[in-house]
This record gives C-alpha cells, sequence and structure tokens, in this order.
C-alpha cells in the first residue's frame, strides 16, 4: 500500500503545503489537490511540485467542466515536468451544484465527457496531431468557426507520455467507464466490506473491457485517521459533519450521488433523514444522525489494532493507496506510525 492524504483547505495555502512537506518527510507517498469553489488546484500543485521531492502530487479532482481537455492535458504535462514525473491527473464531474452555480457551465454528459477527455488526454502526451471526434470536435468542423483551425500536436516533449489519470466515480456506469480506461479510482467514501456488493457488478463489467497495458486499477480508501484516545473524540465529531454534508447536502432531494451510495450500502431511511435534516438547515442532527457502525466502517479512529483490522480490511477490498487524514497533535509522527503497519 501507498499512503496518501488531502491538502486542506484554508486561506493560507503556503502554510498547509509546508504541512505536506512535513508528511512527506514521514513517509507520505501521494497528495490529492482538490479543486471544488476554493483556490484552484493547479497553483497549489505546483508550488508544492517546488517545495517537495519525492510524493506523487495528484488533482483530487480538477472538474472535466471547468477546462477545455487540451487545456486539461497540457496543464498535467506542465506539472509533471515540473514534478520530475511526479503528476497524478484524476478527473471528476463534480456535480450541477458548482458546476452550473459558480462556474456558469450546463452540467451534461459527464461519463461521455470523461471518457472522451482521457482520449484527447492521451493523444496530447503521445504529441500525436490531434484530432477527436464527439462532444469535443477538434479541429472545429467546417461550417464553425473561422474554418481556419489544424490539427496540431504539443511542442513540448513531455516528462512522460502515459500521466496516470484517477477518476473519481460514483454511479455504476462512471465507475464502469472507470474500471475500463482509468489508471485509478477515487470512490471517495469506501466501506471495505461492501466494495463487492455496491459497486462489484460495474468494476467487472468495466475489467471485461480493460487495456492489459493498463495494468491492474489503483484504489483509494481510508478515511479520517485517530490512534489518540484523546482526539477520538473530536475525530468522530468531524467525520460526522462531513459525511452529513455529503449525504446530506451536496445535492438537491432526488439527485445527490453521495447520498445513493450511502443507501446501497444500507443506509436507506438514515439517508432520507439525513438529507431532510440538512436541507432543512438542522446540520447537526444531521450529523448525529449518521449510524456509529457506518462512522467506524469509513474511518481511522481508534487503538491501533482496530486501526490495523480496518486497514486489513481496505488491503482485502483491493485498496491499493490508503487515504488518511490524520487528526493529532503530531500528524508526522501518527503517519509515520501508519508507514509503518501498511510497509
Amino acid at each position: 500500500m501507498k499512503l496518501s492524504t488531502q491538502l486542506q483547505y484554508g486561506d493560507d495555502p503556503i502554510r498547509n503545503a509546508e504541512a505536506v512537506v512535513a508528511l512527506e518527510q514521514a513517509g507520505l507517498d501521494v497528495v490529492w489537490v482538490a479543486e471544488a469553489y476554493s483556490y484552484d488546484a493547479v497553483s497549489l500543485m505546483g508550488y508544492l511540485a517546488a517545495r517537495t521531492e519525492r510524493i506523487e502530487i495528484g488533482s483530487g479532482i480538477l472538474p472535466i467542466y471547468s477546462r477545455t481537455p487540451t487545456l486539461t492535458a497540457m496543464t498535467a504535462a506542465g506539472l509533471d515536468a515540473l514534478s520530475d514525473g511526479r503528476m497524478i491527473l484524476g478527473l471528476g464531474a463534480s456535480g450541477p451544484q458548482v458546476i452550473e452555480g459558480f462556474h456558469g457551465v450546463v452540467y451534461d454528459k459527464p461519463i461521455a465527457r470523461t471518457r472522451e477527455i482521457i482520449d484527447i488526454c492521451r493523444k496530447v502526451w503521445r504529441r500525436e496531431r490531434l484530432t477527436h471526434d464527439g462532444l469535443y470536435p477538434i479541429p472545429l468542423p467546417e461550417g464553425q468557426g473561422t474554418g481556419l483551425g489544424k490539427p496540431l500536436k504539443l511542442i513540448n516533449h513531455p516528462k512522460r507520455a502515459d500521466i496516470p489519470i484517477w477518476v473519481a466515480s460514483l454511479g455504476d456506469k462512471n465507475v464502469e467507464m472507470t474500471a475500463e480506461l482509468a489508471n485509478g479510482w477515487l470512490p471517495h467514501v469506501l466501506m471495505p466490506e461492501k466494495v463487492r456488493e455496491v459497486f462489484g457488478p460495474a468494476l467487472d463489467a468495466g475489467f471485461a473491457k480493460r487495456a492489459p497495458e493498463l495494468g491492474p486499477l489503483q484504489m483509494t480508501g481510508g478515511g479520517i485517521l485517530a490512534i489518540e484516545e484523546e482526539m477520538f473524540a473530536p475525530a468522530r465529531q468531524l467525520a460526522r459533519g462531513m459525511y452529513a454534508l455529503y449525504i446530506g447536502g451536496m445535492g438537491a432531494r432526488g439527485r445527490n450521488f453521495y447520498n445513493t451510495v450511502f443507501r446501497r450500502q444500507g443506509y436507506a431511511d438514515e439517508a432520507k433523514l439525513i438529507q431532510e435534516l440538512y436541507l432543512d438547515g438542522r446540520k447537526e442532527e444531521a450529523a448525529a444522525a449518521l449510524p456509529d457502525d457506518f462512522i467506524d466502517r469509513v474511518t481511522l479512529i481508534g487503538p491501533p489494532s482496530f486501526v490495523k483490522e480496518r486497514i486489513a480490511a481496505l488491503r482485502e477490498a483491493g485498496v491499493t493507496h490508503l487515504h488518511v487524514n490524520p487528526i493529532s497533535a503530531d500528524a508526522p509522527k501518527v503517519l509515520s506510525q501508519v508507514k509503518e503497519w501498511i510497509s
């Protein structure tokens, strides 16, 4: 297993990046940089590339709607060069609340768009003269634009022509596409005991079409980490608030991907209640309504013996990258301990 974490949100990105530098020295392998409606991920990833030496730097995620596919490919190639081959391109559709509400772009055909973006990125990195049909016609066909467009190839010679592409996917068709085309999968919340039941058929359908040269699908899993007793309560409180936000507030009634997965994991009644409470503004009640066993199964909060058991379950479920958000007064020390357990 590799060990990964998330760059923390905040108004002081330099301080947050310096925390990652300390975690790298403690054994961290991958840092993921989110891009929601906050600072952009690319600027932060470039800074991390300059401040770190060894860790991989992943976009977790770049929304597929906010850049052209070609710009996404150029950006990944640039970051890969700056980091000396340590870039991971994490892609995801985000949601209509952000894409339409913040970017002003129509949220449509997310799976087809992701598929085409992956194809375009790999063509660009191979320095092919770029042509593409579909949702992203390149060059623009006759009758659109000026008619002066011509196939071009990337001027630079990329550090790698096979920059890893990871996809954040939840729905069956998107998970199937991820298993078919991506190097890695970012499933957000992973309950190891339910992976086969919830995602197995979609994964198997994608694997049946997967090109052998892609190798095995990489996968993250883990959660908020606390192994010191005094941190158990605040870590659980943090976890409850975060999962209530996603299950209850990330979307509208009938259009919340996280809520749907929560239902499929065996919590249909709780999913409905949490969403109703959260959308009614009763956020603390929504957090309190999350079942204790759910929190136990999607976090790494408890004594070392318990956390080791959960890591073993994640490994058994196919997780290749243990993803943790350590809650501790000495996060590097805690991370170093976990690194020993998974090595």
